[in-house]
């Protein structure tokens, strides 16, 4: 379908499913009423859909298609995306496998390891008689992730054998693997994907200890530049090696990576397939630095989910 022919009309009923019930659920209801309002404003015949459970609101609904707005476990994990493929409504955003591998952080370190792409050494946390090895190995300071959660939610810097303890416990709170990475030292950048090309690089300055929870989505003190300070050529090889990384663990549509530069080398983080579209979020920033406003964003987000008809 060119894009002469798409109108409003062509997307049918488009349903907007955003809340579930992970930890993340707050800011996914955010976004979802910032993409739906977008929607309605062009025209398109949408409906928002808060879903605390993804079965019923699959299989009971009446909609064409889906926006996936749906962030962390649930949304981002391929569920939601496994059950629309199901009955064969179409739907924004990677498919099943992308989402599943994406979501789980130590899955996709494994991913790019294997692709000759460069993330922070990691060692995985079971138990607590694991600290002692991990210390050997990572030294200090290290921050402790849970490997399925977004936004920040369970992350932790230790500088301490106490405090690797604790963050630990914290971590395993959320019921999942948990990790230990070295801490990334230098700059902290992200680069949003929109449909296998990247947006202008955003840098993020926050005097919080890392940009947590509260950096993104709270606080009025973490710093965005886009222009993000890096030379010409400096900024296309960030762009060009996270388009690689969503390549590698097969992302379609829309995808924000999150890398660390410090003196000229990087360091991949983690890769974000249903980012955040709310007043802070940086798709939208970015976006809007080439040249593209929200409304459009949504629309060419909401395209994506006519390519598999």
């Amino acid at each position: 379908m060119s894009n002469q022919q798409i109108t409003p009309e062509s997307f049918g009923r488009v349903a907007v499913f955003m809340g579930g019930t992970a930890a993340e659920r707050e800011i996914s209801l955010q976004s979802g009423e910032a993409v739906l309002n977008a929607l309605l404003r062009r025209g398109v015949n949408a409906i928002g859909i808060d879903s605390s459970n993804l079965l019923e609101s699959v299989t009971q609904a009446n909609f064409d298609r889906v926006f996936n707005i749906i962030h962390g476990r649930g949304g981002e994990d391929g569920i939601l995306t496994a059950l629309l493929e199901s009955v064969n409504i179409p739907y924004t955003g990677s498919g099943v496998l992308a989402s599943a591998l994406s979501m789980d952080k130590l899955r996709t370190k494994y991913c790019w390891q294997g692709q000759g792409l460069v993330t922070p050494a990691w060692f995985i946390l079971k138990q607590l008689t694991d600290i002692d090895a991990c210390i050997k190995k990572l030294g200090f300071p290290v921050i402790v992730k849970p490997a399925l959660e977004g936004s920040s939610i369970g992350m932790s810097k230790a500088n301490n054998r106490e405090e690797l303890i604790l963050a630990w416990q914290l971590a395993s709170q959320s019921k999942c693997a948990v990790f230990a990475e070295a801490w990334a030292e230098g700059e902290e950048f992200t680069v949003a994907i929109l449909e296998g090309q990247a947006l202008p690089v955003i840098r993020l300055e926050t005097p919080n200890v890392f940009y947590d929870y509260e950096a993104k989505y709270l606080a009025n003190n973490t710093q965005y530049y886009c222009p993000c300070g890096l030379t010409v050529n400096d900024e296309q090889a960030l762009q060009a090696i996270a388009v690689e990384a969503c390549d590698c663990v097969g992302i379609t549509g829309w995808a924000r990576v999150d890398v660390f530069v410090n003196q000229g080398n990087y360091q991949l983080i983690e890769v974000n397939t249903v980012p955040g579209m709310t007043d802070h979020s940086l798709v939208p920033m970015a976006a809007k630095a080439a040249g593209i406003e929200f409304d459009e964003l949504v629309w060419r987000l909401l395209k994506t989910s006519l390519v598999a008809e």
